[in-house]
């Protein structure tokens, strides 16, 4: 099975964009009712056996099971029987939901994630249909459950052979969105190391240099627009909270956010695509990206987007038919990618690599990304012989001989 997500924008009615909002509405509150019955029956097993808790006591019966995604879609189906606002919504749009609540406490239990929490009036921003009928997309529309048919802008057609597994319907500042989940019934062959190989390091300094010598300034995409953005922060923090200005101020502000992340996203599919150009092996560091965003510069590590820039580029290996990895961020910038000798730990700023033992020298980030380059062909198999070459990680015939 072969899996693609297509998102196309809406063109609802005026009438269908209350419906939508409504049916939102409904949803936030399952999510918070079932999140509640939840962190009520967890707060009733934490109390003390001998004393009573001077604040608040969650009385319930000790045989009373552990609600699980499975019991509260029971109760979801009794309460849609008397609830008249259950009733207007999708009863499978709702147990996806509940599902999505599930996932984040199995978020919380395996990757240590925190307690999933409440959502306030406008926090929640989308909801799904897992199945829909025969052909719900035709003609620049598309058919939902229950909804029925809605204008979309279909920027690009489908291609032939997919089935259209299920649908997402999200809100954003900018308008609303669906996003179509295709499936065809094909086995892809896991793309093999060929070609050149290409490594790649990400820094603040340079946002990518690569082994063939290839240096990208970062652009600084939220630094550029925080000063306009401190300025409608400022509006808003001067309107009365809930009024109508306050809710224009708030727009203005989730638009340039909106409009920040998707120039960042732009630039990062522009440049995968120069990365892939003319190689077969594209190989980056595997790095700690919590680590990054917690430290002393981690405002900036969040405005470069190396996580995404990661899975995009990874995206568009897949397409383009290039061999994609990750390997060990270890001390790839205190090794020689000449002579393989750990130099020491440099510091930010010095931005040249002089090898103390053979006198190879070049661009510190240069370097860096060949040595991940040399440790990606070490991963699949191949070797560098004796880097006589210098075609896998860049490095001139001649410098390399002069050196050995």
């Amino acid at each position: 099975m072969f899996n693609l997500t297509y998102e196309f924008k809406l063109k609802p009615t005026q009438k269908q964009i209350l419906l939508f909002e409504e049916w939102m509405e409904t949803h936030r509150r399952v999510y918070n009712y079932a999140l509640a019955e939840r962190k009520d029956w967890y707060k009733s097993r934490s109390c003390q056996i001998n004393a009573c808790s001077l604040h608040s006591c969650y009385i319930i019966p000790a045989d009373a099971p552990r609600p699980t995604f499975a019991s509260q879609c029971k109760s979801l189906t009794a309460a849609r029987k008397e609830n008249e606002y259950l009733k207007r919504v999708n009863a499978q749009s709702l147990q996806q939901t509940l599902r999505r609540l599930e996932k984040a406490f199995v978020s919380m239990w395996e990757q240590n994630h925190g307690f999933p929490r409440f959502k306030k009036s406008g926090r929640m921003r989308s909801f799904s249909f897992p199945q829909l009928g025969q052909n719900p997309l035709n003609n620049g529309y598309v058919k939902l459950p229950v909804i029925g048919v809605v204008k979309l802008r279909q920027s690009r057609s489908i291609p032939d052979g997919g089935v259209i597994k299920q649908a997402r319907v999200v809100k954003r500042v900018s308008g609303w969105y669906v996003m179509l989940t295709v499936q065809w019934d094909v086995s892809l062959p896991q793309t093999m190391p060929h070609g050149e190989a290409v490594g790649i390091d990400v820094g603040l300094t340079s946002f990518v240099a690569t082994s063939n010598g290839l240096l990208v300034k970062r652009p600084r995409f939220f630094t550029d627009a925080e000063r306009k953005l401190k300025l409608l922060q400022q509006r808003v923090s001067r309107k009365r909270l809930g009024s109508n200005n306050w809710k224009k101020a708030q727009n203005k502000v989730a638009s340039l956010h909106e409009y920040v992340a998707n120039c960042r996203k732009d630039w990062h599919r522009k440049l995968s695509h120069q990365v892939c150009d003319g190689a077969g092996m594209v190989f980056v560091e595997d790095l700690n990206l919590i680590g990054l965003s917690r430290g002393m510069l981690g405002k900036h590590c969040l405005d470069a987007g190396f996580g995404q820039f990661f899975n995009i580029l990874e995206q568009t290996c897949f397409k383009r038919d290039v061999y994609f990895q990750k390997v060990d961020a270890r001390k790839t910038s205190q090794t020689c990618p000449n002579c393989r000798v750990e130099t020491g730990k440099k510091e930010l700023c010095e931005r040249i690599h002089i090898c103390s033992n053979c006198g190879y020298t070049t661009d510190r980030d240069v370097a860096a990304a060949q040595v991940v380059s040399m440790r990606g062909l070490a991963a699949v198999g191949h070797t560098v012989k004796m880097l006589a070459e210098g075609k896998f990680i860049g490095i001139p015939a001649k410098q390399e001989s002069s050196h050995l």
